[in-house]
């Protein structure tokens, strides 16, 4: 799959993004060496986090997220679809977003959010559901 198009956003906790370089055409290289597989190509990614801060802006302010395997920053999360209000600290949220830097954290331009506070499952489930899917793609 290395070299392949970009395909939908692929969900990535922070630490894993944390280790992808720069690939061409504006795409990142997700690293599975470890894993004895060759490396994923993507734009996008979803992510799940606490929100730690939320800072306002004219660019669409900005909020910075825990997923429990690092922090991470997404940009623009004023002008994106939520669904209910979820920018406030100590919400539980999920964000699609194209990947911007990964070094010494991640950096995302969002493009949606949702809240996901209100079922506890989404957040005890999120490490399992990313490992799961990784062990399943080539």
């Amino acid at each position: 799959m290395a070299g392949a198009a970009p395909g939908p956003p692929l969900k990535v906790l922070a630490a894993q993004l944390r280790r992808a370089e720069r690939g061409a055409g504006g795409t990142w290289q997700l690293r599975r060496a470890a894993a004895g597989r060759e490396p994923l190509s993507l734009r996008a990614v979803w992510m799940q986090g606490t929100v730690l801060e939320v800072q306002r802006g004219p660019e669409g302010g900005s909020a910075r997220l825990q997923d429990g395997s690092g922090a991470f920053t997404v940009l623009g999360v004023e002008q994106v679809p939520q669904g209910r209000p979820c920018l406030s600290a100590g919400k539980y949220v999920m964000v699609m977003g194209v990947v911007r830097s990964c070094s010494p954290e991640p950096v995302l331009r969002a493009i949606k959010m949702t809240d996901l506070s209100e079922n506890p499952v989404h957040k005890n489930m999120w490490n399992l559901e990313v490992e799961d899917l990784h062990r399943v793609i080539p």
